[in-house]
């Protein structure tokens, strides 16, 4: 499923993405972001949810690319000189090293409104209705924006160089990580027209392996070196307070196996095969990077 779902992902990206007229460094920049082997983590999701609701995933797939386009524009702002500062991003430079701040700033940018311009076509006004499209949205927009992942980051902002609670880490990881990961499965479920129950069970699913993959990342951040992670910098060398700082290495490896096995446990609700949910769990418990 993986594969076959992965290159839905991406022939609709590109498809979006082909659309544009301007073929210059805005356009290479965005591609050169949106195309730079990511995990695809929150699209896979939404289709996943979508299918095991008995959806068609086919109707899902501008929400699956919307919700991917918002978190690379994260991703290239989060690069930046004026918030975390990394030069390098999944082993290749960052965005604004190769285009430079002015072009990183705009593809962000352009990414985000590319992201709901895709949601009002007409082919995918057809396809779900306004009625779904707005609602699917609002939750797309709050869980992205102040109260979700641009809250999360301001709070990441104002952490560095000193230790914080971990009341305030675990808000931090909920908002700039795991609300963009809520916001993919519900809507995946709200498109098949799911029961509330388990919308909120895919939510719940959602928010265990969002903080989980947070705190994997502070994990790797001590254990792993560039030629892994690709990245050129920690949360650590850059004076932020994380989950192995406050709590200690092994703790933070029972709280990823914690929240791993909540999260498997809420697609008890689900009546088809939830294997591969499963396993997408496990298996960003194991990651190396």
């Amino acid at each position: 499923m993986n594969d076959n779902y992965l290159g839905l992902i991406e022939d609709s990206l590109s498809k979006y993405l082909s659309s544009s007229e301007d073929k210059g460094d805005l356009f290479k920049a965005i591609n050169y972001s949106l195309f730079s082997c990511g995990k695809r983590v929150r699209p896979l999701l939404l289709l996943k949810f979508c299918e095991i609701c008995g959806g068609n995933i086919y109707k899902a797939l501008p929400f699956a690319c919307a919700i991917e386009m918002i978190h690379t524009y994260s991703l290239i702002h989060d690069d930046l000189p004026c918030m975390d500062d990394d030069n390098f991003r999944r082993g290749k430079p960052s965005c604004h090293i190769k285009f430079g701040e002015d072009i990183a700033l705009l593809a962000g940018d352009a990414l985000l409104n590319l992201s709901y311009e895709i949601l009002f076509l007409d082919e995918t006004i057809k396809n779900l209705g306004l009625e779904k499209i707005v609602k699917c949205a609002k939750i797309l927009s709050s869980c992205s924006g102040i109260k979700g992942m641009v809250g999360g980051q301001e709070i990441d902002l104002k952490s560095e160089n000193r230790k914080i609670s971990l009341d305030l880490l675990k808000e931090m990881y909920l908002k700039k990580t795991a609300m963009l990961i809520m916001a993919a499965a519900q809507i995946g479920c709200i498109i098949a027209d799911a029961e509330p129950l388990q919308v909120q069970a895919s939510k719940n699913y959602a928010k265990f392996i969002g903080l989980a993959f947070q705190i994997k990342d502070d994990i790797l951040d001590v254990t792993s070196c560039f030629e892994v992670t690709g990245k050129s910098s920690s949360d650590i060398s850059n004076g932020k307070s994380t989950y192995v700082s406050l709590m200690g290495l092994d703790k933070a490896k029972s709280e990823v196996k914690r929240l791993t096995n909540l999260a498997i446990s809420e697609l008890n609700i689900f009546d088809k095969d939830c294997d591969w949910l499963k396993n997408f769990a496990l298996s960003l418990e194991k990651r190396i990077k």
